[in-house]
């Protein structure tokens, strides 16, 4: 099974992004320095470049979040509708007997 570990913090994101961007050190060297993956770090900056706005094909931050909200809501309204459904055949039964 992976191992797994806590969320990094956004503070700490943001600044390897930046130690990223400025060219000092390779993605490699800085994840070792870092001790997180060249593979986050890589996800972090193209993440970084959609907020930006500089990255096709990628959801930006604040897309990814009115998704989210967007998916929870559909599955609300879909639970919602089948209630009902099944309340109104319930109560067409009820009247059938009727």
């Amino acid at each position: 099974m992976p191992r797994t570990r806590p969320p990094y913090p956004p503070g700490f994101r943001v600044e390897a992004v930046r130690m990223l961007r400025a060219g000092v050190r390779s993605s490699r060297q800085l994840a070792a320095e870092l001790g997180c993956s060249e593979q986050t770090l890589r996800n972090w900056w193209r993440q970084d470049e959609a907020d930006r706005g500089e990255r096709d094909g990628v959801l930006s931050w604040e897309e990814r979040q009115r998704l989210r909200e967007l998916e929870r809501e559909n599955k609300l309204l879909r639970q919602e509708r089948e209630i009902l459904k099944r309340a109104a055949a319930f109560f067409a039964r009820e009247t059938d007997r009727l």
